[in-house]
């Protein structure tokens, strides 16, 4: 495995084109010269900096990654009561959907991506299960009764509510509504 060098800012050009292009039209639907042209670098400084897409892929996946845990803190940490931070992930949500109309980033690279050892299905997961986790501390926090089963149960909820963001309903608002009863309904 080759080690992380810092990125520079050429690569930072490269993710963001990546990110753009990822994500509006898919990851294997988008080659890597159109990503160098979009970042006004040559192929050679892509893959000198990435070494491969498959790695691109995994650092678009991981800067992702870092803004939506850090905005999933934040509404957690803006929370007074252990109860409402259980449900405080969707909405940071809501937020995040705002300005990611496609849905989920994470569930799409899951989709088109399914080989486990790809480093950028393992960066998918990892969110997931991280949310999952998540869930399930913020629930004991507050004192819910099987916090493991209600944490499944806010995944699937939010999972949901993401995926079926695209259709013209209010999925979120509805998927935050029965997290909010579920919660506490195992908080009382």
């Amino acid at each position: 495995m080759q080690e992380a060098r810092p990125v520079t800012p050429a690569g930072r050009r490269i993710v963001a084109a990546a990110e753009e292009l990822f994500y509006s039209r898919g990851i294997t639907a988008v080659g890597v010269d159109l990503i160098a042209e979009r970042s006004g670098v040559t192929k050679r400084t892509l893959y000198n900096q990435f070494g491969s897409k498959d790695r691109l892929v995994a650092a678009y996946l991981a800067e992702r990654d870092k803004r939506w845990r850090s905005l999933v803190r934040a509404a957690v940490d803006a929370c007074d009561d252990p109860v409402e931070a259980v449900t405080a992930p969707f909405g940071a949500l809501r937020t995040w959907s705002e300005g990611n109309p496609r849905g989920c980033a994470f569930i799409n690279a899951l989709a088109e991506l399914p080989d486990p050892a790809h480093p950028a299905h393992r960066i998918a997961a990892d969110q997931k299960l991280w949310l999952l986790g998540l869930f399930e501390e913020l629930a004991a926090g507050a004192g819910c009764r099987d916090p493991g089963t209600l944490a499944v149960q806010l995944l699937l909820l939010h999972e949901g509510a993401l995926a079926t963001q695209p259709l013209p309903s209010e999925t979120l608002a509805v998927g935050a509504e029965l997290a909010t009863a579920l919660v506490r309904r195992a908080a009382g």
